[in-house]
């Protein structure tokens, strides 16, 4: 495909000023973009979802390129942990929106270019409404629920998603377009993960730089697609590895069997992507809260906090009296915990210590609840003294 998705009548009618001329000089001296594809690129209208780590490096090239209208949707403020590797936020923008953030960042960048903020979660109420007007998504999400209701709904009006997803070392990039011949993300995962199954960058960490490098192929991927040059990872799906500095191509194909761009869909709006990726009722634990907890402990009342993370997280914050025994070694090592006393696990934020919770009861521990927010919210909500991470 070398066409661009930029109708040509709404690129004519755009003009350059004096100041943009020289401002994308080194574009239009490229024989591959020109004035014409400066022109599209100025037309264009892109959302991104998501001011992290991904939506921070697509989002500043973006803008620097000079995509004339950028969207981005967020609902978050922006907090110390954020800017090891979200790159639109400073050290003065701590407690701000992070869509305030990014309107300054992007403006000071360019001020060339439209901001359009959207003070909100992406959810099935508000997708379509909020793609209808941009030709590009950029997903720059981290949870299944948004991954699948940005590829539906792009699915659904015809829009290129620029999918990108990072872990730890690794990270992967693709275009998912069926209406340009390509797959979609359900076309890949056409089931979610179990739940608590696949920890986020809260739980697992991330190299602070990978994100800065997805998020600039899904930039690069975006132009591309705008202007009109060059092959789309459309139909494949490029992973790289940074402790090896490994890029691995992988073809991907269209499932004739899917609900959504198969041959015969049969899901033809946003459903409720929580519910279809989250945990079973049968899945659910007993949670018990940080202030019962600490009243608990206030009382000097009998019960056994099991810490179930790993043993470099328990040296970085650790909660008094709490035994470490890592969700690894939980099933090997049931047999040392008290069944007939109250058993609080917690974790970094909750996920692992309900999987901890699950395996427990299934072993026959009735009194065990999990902690809600984990050490996290110990520290913000009890204890400040212990370090966030």
């Amino acid at each position: 495909m070398k066409r661009s998705i930029i109708d040509d009548k709404s690129s004519d009618a755009v003009q350059l000023s004096a100041k943009e001329l020289q401002r994308y000089s080194r574009h239009l001296i490229m024989p591959e973009v020109t004035l014409d594809g400066q022109r599209r690129l100025k037309a264009a209208r892109v959302l991104c979802i998501g001011a992290g780590g991904l939506g921070s490096p697509a989002a500043l090239y973006l803008a620097a390129a000079g995509v004339g209208a950028i969207g981005i949707v967020d609902f978050d403020d922006v907090d110390l942990s954020n800017l090891q590797r979200q790159i639109l936020h400073g050290t003065k923008d701590i407690g701000r929106s992070k869509l305030e953030s990014a309107r300054d960042r992007l403006r000071d960048v360019n001020p060339e270019i439209e901001v359009e903020l959207h003070n909100c979660r992406f959810s099935s109420e508000n997708a379509a409404g909020l793609i209808s007007g941009c030709d590009v998504v950029v997903d720059g999400s981290d949870n299944f629920p948004t991954r699948y209701l940005s590829n539906d709904v792009c699915v659904f009006a015809r829009k290129p998603n620029m999918y990108g997803s990072v872990f730890r070392f690794e990270g992967q990039t693709t275009v998912f377009a069926p209406h340009l011949g390509g797959p979609c993300y359900r076309c890949l995962f056409p089931e979610p993960p179990p739940p608590d199954s696949v920890p986020n960058c809260a739980q697992a960490g991330v190299l602070g730089v990978l994100p800065g490098i997805i998020g600039m192929l899904q930039a690069i991927e975006t132009i591309k697609l705008i202007v009109g040059i060059g092959e789309p990872l459309v139909g494949r799906l490029l992973h790289f590895d940074a402790l090896s500095v490994r890029f691995r191509e992988l073809n991907l194909r269209r499932d004739p069997q899917c609900p959504v761009c198969g041959e015969n869909p049969t899901i033809f709006a946003p459903i409720d992507y929580d519910q279809f990726c989250g945990a079973r009722a049968d899945q659910a634990v007993p949670t018990i809260s940080v202030h019962d907890v600490k009243r608990k402990m206030d009382a000097r009342e009998a019960f056994q906090l099991i810490d179930v993370r790993e043993t470099f997280e328990y040296e970085i914050a650790r909660i008094d009296g709490a035994k470490l025994i890592p969700l690894g070694e939980i099933a090997d090592r049931a047999d040392e915990l008290p069944r007939e006393q109250l058993i609080v696990v917690h974790c970094h934020s909750g996920q692992r210590s309900a999987q901890a919770v699950r395996l427990l009861r299934q072993r026959g521990f009735a009194n065990v609840y999990n902690l809600e927010g984990g050490i996290d919210a110990w520290s913000d909500q009890i204890d400040s003294s212990v370090p966030k991470y």
